[in-house]
């Protein structure tokens, strides 16, 4: 496929490498938004109208440390009005809301949503309901307990309320569940995949589960029967039963669909040699069947608490035209690229080369720094320009477990957003 070409490239501002942490893009109408930690650590978020050059940055009262785990994320809603949450691993609530619409010079804290539940919070999203609510969802509670919580916004009130009266999973205080946030499906329905927990320890992750909703309060199993709130591992839809060190991490399971619209989840696990592969999962006529997609002879042996850099990456499971479907993947000693897959038999049928990504030009590493790698975030938003996308890259050094690292720190680093355009 053609090499996708930069239509646009513009330094943002400068940012902290010493770790990495997810930033956030969002392009809505004709103002764009990037919420970011500055080189000092700030967050901030820099707006510039389409077509100008001129970032307008509002720097705002919140400090990063050394976790990884403290992304950023932001949104408009319904009526225009800009929401930041961020820089939070088991910390009280962080959330700005701006008091003009569009403007991000207006952005003030907000102390709480609810006013329940909000002092152990972690893993803030924003996303859109059924009705294009939004909806803000988060943890409460640390790894291994925890449980999920969704917000709703109302725009004309200006105020948030618990979109369900229970937890959607709940750990019962000896466990938690790593979500992903529901995906519209091409059915229709709203599907939730997740992993759970025993401990801040990766490795006692196990028990990859699943259930849909059309309107994300009511809930069912993928065979259609109603799940009880909360969902408990012991009422889970269980995917593959993995057990505890099994090989599987919140992190690499993902969720696609077959031409047929039926989910399948790719995620890791060991084989009955203790090897690690890759497997895929889909539900069909008797229930999820499990199928192993790689034939490894190696093993990735994980665990402990804080971020860790994982040697596995999986995609999700897209057509690939009649018949086929493709799965990407990558590991760190072991080269990868994408598997053409037969729909009926999830069998391997060809291998090819990995993706193009992005183009050749951004791949390497500027930094002299050592270890310094790219990060890339995608458009939360849409421009509404046929044909292109926006993209933020900056480099940054990989997951040091949270813990703070020695000086020397590698000097600030370049955030740079992209405009692409072509196939990629």
């Amino acid at each position: 496929m053609p090499e996708e070409k930069i239509t646009e490239s513009l330094k943002v501002a400068d940012v902290w490498a010493g770790h990495p942490v997810g930033f956030a893009l969002l392009t809505h109408k004709d103002q764009q938004f990037v919420a970011f930690y500055d080189a000092e650590r700030h967050m901030t978020v820099a707006q510039r109208t389409l077509g100008k050059k001129a970032w307008r940055f509002t720097k705002l009262p919140s400090q990063l440390g050394w976790d990884s785990h403290n992304h950023v994320t932001l949104a408009v809603d319904g009526s225009g009005f800009l929401h930041v949450s961020g820089n939070m691993h088991v910390n009280p609530l962080v959330y700005f809301r701006s008091t003009k619409p569009l403007d991000a010079s207006s952005l003030v804290l907000v102390k709480t949503m609810t006013g329940q539940k909000e002092n152990r919070v972690t893993y803030p999203l924003f996303f859109r309901g059924a009705k294009q609510e939004l909806i803000f969802t988060y943890r409460d509670g640390g790894s291994g307990n925890g449980d999920q919580l969704y917000n709703l916004y109302n725009a004309k009130t200006k105020t948030w309320q618990r979109l369900l009266d229970k937890v959607l999973t709940d750990g019962e205080g000896e466990r938690n569940a790593y979500p992903t946030v529901p995906t519209l499906g091409p059915d229709g329905y709203f599907h939730l995949i997740w992993i759970w927990r025993e401990s801040p320890d990766a490795a006692t992750c196990h028990n990859p589960s699943y259930a849909r909703s059309r309107d994300l309060v009511h809930w069912e199993d993928s065979g259609a029967k109603p799940c009880m709130l909360p969902i408990t591992l012991k009422s889970s839809d269980i995917v593959d039963p993995i057990p505890q060190r099994g090989g599987a991490v919140n992190g690499l399971v993902k969720l696609g669909f077959d031409h047929q619209k039926h989910p399948v989840l790719s995620y890791t696990k060991y084989d009955k040699n203790g090897k690690s592969q890759i497997f895929c999962s889909r539900r069909e006529k008797s229930g999820w069947k499990v199928y192993q997609i790689s034939a490894w002879d190696w093993r990735w042996e994980f665990g402990g608490g804080g971020s860790i850099a994982f040697d596995i990456s999986v995609g999700a499971v897209e057509g690939a035209g009649k018949g086929r479907l493709k799965l990407a993947f990558g590991t760190k000693n072991h080269g990868g690229g994408v598997w053409v897959l037969d729909e009926k038999t999830l069998k391997v049928i060809e291998k090819l080369p990995p993706p193009e990504g992005y183009p050749k030009s951004l791949r390497p590493v500027r930094s002299k720094f050592p270890e310094m790698k790219a990060k890339w975030a995608g458009d939360l938003g849409e421009s509404g320009e046929a044909g292109g996308r926006y993209v933020l890259h900056w480099e940054t050094l990989g997951p040091n477990r949270d813990k703070p690292r020695p000086e020397p720190h590698p000097p600030a680093t370049e955030l740079r957003l992209y405009k692409l355009k072509g196939s990629a």
